[in-house]
């Protein structure tokens, strides 16, 4: 199998998963069904407003409603869905609800794949019997030396007997290197699909625990370990007899969020929005009171079109097209702006000018 680099430092031997393809085209959903799990990584880089907590979310929109998930799979146009946690198999009746949910909507092909680290034999025939398309069991790091011997044994087969497609993602511990390969090789001999290796990132949530483990990042412009791009060249520089995967934290940063927002941005943007190369939007702001009273002025008196303004309740301002606002704000007497936001369920806000 041919040695693939990918973008952002990361490679790949052998044909990626569906699952990863999708992240490339930005057309996965990132599906978060639970915070809770049963194991403590050290390495989770999942947020505190998450971990641990029993809370959904599509990408960065906060689900209470099936509707949510469907509203956000509409926005960026997904293909599929990668569901994630915590553990989604400790939340096993939600995730086969949402995987329903979705084929039901976006039919049988809308791929669907999880992440877990349990063998639970009665919840993996629930995650087939549910339409699961793709199963990545995340070995815990002790066990990769003897995964051979392990429960993961009898679930990757049951899983692929039940029709799903079977493969592992583990992090890239750079002194783990020797146990790293025992486990793809194993992987191979037992013909599973795939083997990815994330690299291990800093997140705030995660960093103390990272430093006490003596981890440092490898340089001021990323999150990712120190020590793990040699690692994953070596491993990656030997025949496998399945797809080795190395899956950078600048990928995932820098092309696969920002695809997806590109994504979403194209289906989200108002007329009076203007997309940016890297997928934010940029549009005029007006705050204050009257705001519905504003647009009626200045349609009237500007004649500015009606279809290049627009209330949002929820934030209390009038969003205008930037170039209209920027030749009538010194002419409105209120707080104006120009400002560029991402095109999330969340809108956060990347930079704020003020006009007037």
């Amino acid at each position: 199998m041919r040695l693939e680099e990918r973008p952002f430092g990361g490679f790949a031997r052998g044909s990626l998963p569906a699952g990863c393809r999708q992240c490339t085209d930005g057309a996965k959903m990132v599906l978060f069904v639970t915070g809770v799990c049963s194991f403590h990584c050290f390495y989770c880089p999942v947020s505190d407003e998450k971990m641990y907590k029993d809370v959904v979310f599509a990408d960065e929109k906060r689900v209470t409603r099936d509707e949510d998930v469907l509203e956000e799979a509409r926005a960026i146009r997904a293909t599929g869905a990668g569901i994630t946690g915590g553990d989604p198999l400790d939340a096993v009746e939600r995730t086969c609800h949402y995987i329903r949910v979705l084929k039901r909507e976006f039919g049988p092909t809308f791929h669907t794949h999880l992440y877990t680290m349990s063998t639970d034999s009665d919840k993996i025939r629930a995650l087939a019997d549910a339409g699961l398309d793709e199963i990545r069991f995340h070995v815990p790091p002790g066990l990769w030396a003897r995964a051979a011997s392990s429960a993961y044994v009898a679930a990757s087969r049951l899983a692929r007997s039940l029709g799903v497609t079977v493969g592992l993602e583990v992090p890239l511990i750079p002194e783990r290197e020797a146990d790293l390969v025992r486990l793809i090789e194993w992987a191979g001999a037992e013909g599973l699909a795939f083997v990815n290796l994330n690299e291990m990132e800093f997140s705030e949530a995660n960093f103390p625990r990272m430093k006490v483990h003596g981890y440092e990042m490898k340089h001021e412009l990323s999150y990712g370990v120190k020590g793990a791009d040699p690692v994953a060249l070596r491993i990656l520089g030997q025949p496998w007899k399945t797809t080795v995967h190395y899956c950078t934290s600048g990928y995932k940063d820098g092309w696969q969020l920002r695809s997806r927002i590109k994504r979403r941005a194209e289906h989200v943007a108002r007329p009076w929005d203007v997309i940016t190369e890297d997928g934010t939007l940029i549009k005029g702001i007006v705050e204050g009171s009257d705001l519905d009273g504003l647009r009626e002025d200045l349609a009237r008196k500007y004649r500015v079109p009606k279809e290049l303004m627009g209330v949002d309740g929820l934030r209390k301002r009038l969003e205008i097209a930037p170039w209209v606002l920027e030749e009538l704000a010194p002419r409105l007497h209120r707080p104006a702006f120009l400002v560029e936001e991402y095109p999330t369920a969340d809108g956060l806000e990347v930079e704020r000018t003020r006009l007037a």
